[in-house]
């Protein structure tokens, strides 16, 4: 049986699927993965991403300012994305948040650009797709401090009370690639007994190769791994964690089919 699933962080509009971006969408469609969530990084890959989500099915555009490449945000960028958020009315803002592990990151800057964000995204009324790599309290504070927000944690790689604190906070937790790896002890526990409804599942191709993949490109058709690793680890079939996850999706990006 093929399983129905949403693929809730890809970066299929990056260049390493310039050569091939066709080929790796038919095996996603292939392989159940009907749906992408597409998150931009920098306001130079807005246009680039509105049109590839515009030409081909099942993507659906979402724009912020990654905190990675804060060397390239500029202050009037935040005002750019304002408008973009307001023309385009995308499914979701981000992906924006903060990276503390990254060396060199200007982590003030970062702060300056992810509090703006949060307030864009509660004045449009949109979702957030978070990055918190090394700082998820900090994340995690500052979409309590702004308030009225939703949205996911995308790559979750915190502690089962960091887990809890965003499920009182009504946020998702995005799982990919880490959670096939039977290291990846901690994560799996909280994957195993996790209320299932802020549940996700993710890629985030072209990047986090899964387990028995290192080295090779990620790629949204290999959601079908994590999606059964996953059912494994709570006992479950895959179409019941397909069929959880994609209607999780669903609500929290206010997708209509």
């Amino acid at each position: 049986m093929t399983l129905d699933l949403v693929d809730s962080h890809s970066h299929i509009d990056a260049d390493e699927f310039d050569a091939d971006r066709g080929a790796a969408l038919a095996r996603a469609r292939a392989a159940g993965v009907s749906r992408q969530i597409v998150p931009a990084t920098t306001l130079a890959s807005f246009a680039k991403l509105r049109a590839i989500c515009a030409a081909e099915r099942g993507l659906h555009a979402a724009y912020g300012l990654h905190p990675t490449f804060v060397a390239e945000h500029r202050p009037e960028h935040l005002d750019e994305l304002a408008g973009w958020i307001a023309r385009e009315r995308p499914l979701a803002v981000g992906e924006c948040g903060l990276d503390f592990f990254v060396e060199g990151l200007d982590a003030d800057a970062q702060r300056s650009y992810f509090t703006r964000q949060l307030e864009i995204a509660r004045e449009a009324e949109l979702p957030v797709v978070l990055h918190a790599r090394r700082a998820l309290d900090e994340v995690t504070a500052a979409i309590r401090r702004i308030g009225g927000l939703s949205g996911v944690v995308h790559s979750f790689s915190g502690s089962p009370e960091q887990a809890q604190q965003l499920w009182k906070l009504g946020f998702c937790l995005g799982i990919g690639g880490p959670v096939t790896y039977e290291r990846a002890r901690r994560l799996r526990r909280i994957v195993a007994t996790m209320p299932i409804e802020f549940l996700l599942l993710e890629t985030d191709a072209p990047d986090q190769p899964l387990a028995g993949h290192q080295g090779a490109r990620n790629e949204p058709a290999l959601l079908v791994e994590v999606c059964r690793t996953v059912a494994a680890l709570r006992g479950a079939e895959p179409e019941r964690i397909a069929e959880a996850t994609s209607e999780n999706c669903r609500r929290v990006f206010r997708l209509t089919c």
